[in-house]
């Protein structure tokens, strides 16, 4: 797993050429070797299971934000001639999954901004509750697997589960919203190798919590009854992570779709490991929602997240939607509303482009 992900993300980074998207991609592609690491430490070193599955549940809140915010770059990137926000001005109001008795409405500033928030708390809830439970179990306090109210475990839960509903909630309703549009990215596929990492470990940990309730899974002397659970979990994800890393690799997220030398000059390995790294981006997007919502409410009405009233309606679909450091002009290219690369006039790393200049579909030197 850990070659397999090393592979794919080094063909990334050589081909770093749209770092907004490709730097969410890396972070994604890390996903089966963070979980195969943390299964084998886990199977080998059985007794510190728990501190490592913290870890490991960390992660994934990284990974779900991340796709979140590489979708959020597709979107950006299928409108033609007009502007950015008619990517969904077309969208009409619909109901919501679930809550049936309620109405969205995509084309608004608020819906963006709603489904970040949503998605990207989870990014610093699920950390900040794995950094508490592995504090409360070293003093012997968080007691997993009970909800006796005198110990940490049944009030962490209760926090993770509302963070990681509100989190999936706002990932799949976006993706509704806008699968038709990234038809042509496939974005099911990107969708499900997120998700079968996921629901694997939580459909084992079912399984074997089940067979240990019923007694088919016995512990012995060396040891216990949980142990083996854990370890037979480690161990099928240890397995399992080898193939949705080639997935990954192969079909998901390949880098021949960066590979286009007229989508600019790379940027450079060293580059696109750090911003892979750095998180900052989910602070700022967080930051940047809040703000919008805070300003809205107490002018009682849309607006943008600058506070000015005046062009409330006037919000585009980049500042809504666009994650704010993807608008900072970049030296190694970017694509523009058709998903191709700059716009008319846009600097290029090896000269001004041409006004005659026809843009080169995306992957189609590929």
């Amino acid at each position: 797993t850990t070659i397999i992900t090393i592979r794919s993300a080094a063909m990334h980074a050589r081909n770093y050429r749209v770092p907004a998207e490709q730097r969410q991609i890396l972070r994604i592609l890390y996903l089966p070797m963070v979980y195969g690491v943390i299964s084998f430490l886990s199977y080998r070193f059985f007794s510190a299971y728990i501190y490592y599955s913290f870890i490991q549940a960390a992660y994934e809140s990284v990974t779900l934000s991340a796709f979140l915010l590489l979708l959020i770059q597709y979107v950006a990137a299928t409108s033609t001639e007009y502007s950015a926000e008619a990517a969904l001005s077309k969208k009409d109001k619909r109901k919501m999954p679930l809550f049936f008795c309620f109405r969205i409405r995509p084309s608004k500033p608020y819906f963006m901004h709603a489904v970040k928030w949503m998605v990207l708390q989870y990014a610093f809830i699920k950390p900040l509750v794995s950094l508490i439970s592995i504090i409360t179990e070293a003093a012997g306090v968080f007691c997993e697997g009970t909800w006796d109210p005198h110990f940490a475990s049944s009030y962490l839960e209760v926090v993770d589960v509302i963070a990681m509903f509100a989190a999936l909630y706002g990932l799949i309703l976006f993706y509704i919203i806008i699968k038709d549009i990234l038809a042509n990215r496939n974005p099911l596929s990107k969708f499900l190798a997120i998700k079968i990492v996921i629901f694997l470990g939580i459909f084992q940990n079912f399984v074997f919590d089940l067979l240990a309730d019923h007694g088919i899974i016995k512990g012995s002397g060396y040891w216990t009854e949980s142990n083996i659970v854990h370890a037979l979990n480690a161990f099928c994800t240890s397995f399992e992570m080898v193939f949705v890393a080639a997935y990954m690799m192969l079909k998901a997220y390949p880098a021949a779709e960066y590979t286009n030398s007229t989508m600019g000059q790379p940027g450079g390995v060293g580059r696109a490991l750090w911003d892979s790294i750095n998180l900052s981006d989910f602070g700022k997007e967080i930051w940047s929602s809040m703000k919008w919502f805070f300003v809205n409410s107490k002018n009682r009405r849309e607006g943008p997240a600058s506070g000015d009233s005046t062009n409330a309606g006037n919000t585009t679909f980049d500042q809504a939607f666009l994650p704010s450091y993807a608008l900072e002009a970049n030296s190694y290219g970017t694509r523009d509303n058709t998903g191709l690369l700059a716009q008319e006039g846009a600097a290029y790393p090896m000269g001004e482009r041409s006004a005659n200049a026809s843009p080169v579909p995306h992957g189609s030197a590929v």
